[in-house]
């Protein structure tokens, strides 16, 4: 008697790529509408606040966003700013995609300018060599601190967001001591360290296209190549793939053979070597010199920046140049039209409110799920 065994069906690999590559356009259009809903939610709030306090909200709105754009040294600002807050964003992104909550961008950055600072200073170097020693002694800087907090989440499972806070706490304060006692040169009448080499500084567009944008310079290219580079290393690199493996179920990658502990570990660093980017942008391109409280904030804008882009970072430019309009046009808005910037700090806090609420997530899924 001959038996038939059952056949196995066969993979379709170009069904199955094809059903992925929907998957993750289906999941870009969820992320681009989350942002979109939020920003148009946030404005409403915005103005309705100011319509309840008695001020003009068209008024209020017209400088808000056009102000950015009336004057070129305004968009010289804007661009400056907007910079800073890219590479923050690309930095907390990276251990967000392990899910962990890393707020050490702050520390990193002081500490990436105050080593960058020190060779751009004291050590006489070449064009090109003068940018290039201080960029890469600052990321190695950026990564050693960003690893002690990654380490003792991930060996001695310590509350990331306490170890964090406390670690910028220790940089900052050890910035504010070598700055007073150290780079502050003798006798000076202000608290600032000498200008940094001129070889060591970042070209400014003011200088490159003789037009007045102020302090945006070069560091732009730093922040492209940076969104190109966490993404290759998020969507194709093993360790891209382990960081997202952790994020998505933690469990099921230790079972999977993935030592969590390690890549946790390494996505806390090589965070904090991206956010070391935005100390020697400050630095070299911005103030050319270190100067009391050279980063105030901006480590908790960049936070914003990442969750705004549900850290992805093809959207990290989109979302950082946003927030940093807000930013700059906030200021106008407040000198223009009598309108205070806190107007600007409840379109932010809306912001944020919707964005770790999960709400707006949720509906654009299930919306999405209706219409197929």
């Amino acid at each position: 008697m001959q038996v038939t065994l059952p056949t196995t069906p066969s993979f379709d690999r170009a069904a199955e790529r094809a059903r992925v590559q929907r998957e993750r356009r289906r999941t870009a259009l969820i992320d681009v509408s989350v942002t979109l809903i939020t920003i148009l939610l946030a404005l409403m709030v915005g103005f309705i606040v100011m319509l309840i306090i008695g001020k003009d909200p068209l008024l209020a709105y017209s400088s808000l966003l056009s102000g950015p754009l009336s004057r070129t040294h305004r968009t010289g600002r804007w661009i400056e700013d907007a910079t800073t807050l890219i590479i923050l964003g690309l930095s907390v992104a990276i251990p967000f995609r392990a899910r962990q909550f890393s707020l050490g961008a702050q520390g990193q950055m002081f500490m990436a300018a105050m080593v960058a600072a020190v060779i751009a200073i004291y050590v006489p170097l070449p064009p090109v060599i003068a940018v290039l020693l201080p960029l890469l002694a600052a990321m190695i800087a950026g990564f050693l601190v960003g690893l002690l907090p990654g380490l003792m989440k991930a060996y001695l499972n310590a509350n990331e967001i306490v170890s964090t806070l406390m670690l910028n706490a220790v940089v900052v304060l050890l910035y504010d001591f070598f700055l007073t006692n150290v780079f502050t040169p003798p006798g000076s009448q202000t608290l600032r360290s000498e200008a940094i080499q001129v070889n060591s500084m970042l070209a400014r567009f003011t200088t490159l296209l003789g037009v007045n944008l102020g302090r945006a310079n070069l560091a732009v290219v730093f922040a492209v190549v940076l969104v190109i580079a966490v993404w290759i290393l998020l969507n194709r690199t093993s360790l891209g793939y382990e960081i997202r493996a952790i994020g998505a179920n933690e469990k099921f990658a230790r079972y999977g053979g993935i030592n969590t502990r390690w890549v946790i570990a390494l996505s806390f660093a090589i965070g904090g070597a991206v956010a070391a980017v935005a100390g020697v942008h400050l630095v070299l391109g911005v103030h050319h010199r270190l100067i009391p409280g050279i980063a105030a904030g901006l480590g908790f804008e960049g936070i914003v920046v990442a969750l705004l882009a549900r850290n992805n970072p093809l959207l990290i430019p989109i979302t950082g140049l946003f927030y940093s309009y807000l930013r700059v046009g906030g200021d106008i808005m407040e000198q223009e039209a009598a309108v205070g910037a806190e107007i600007v700090q409840v379109i932010q806090a809306v912001i944020i409110l919707l964005l770790t609420a999960q709400v707006l997530v949720e509906l654009v899924k299930a919306r999405s799920r209706q219409m197929g």
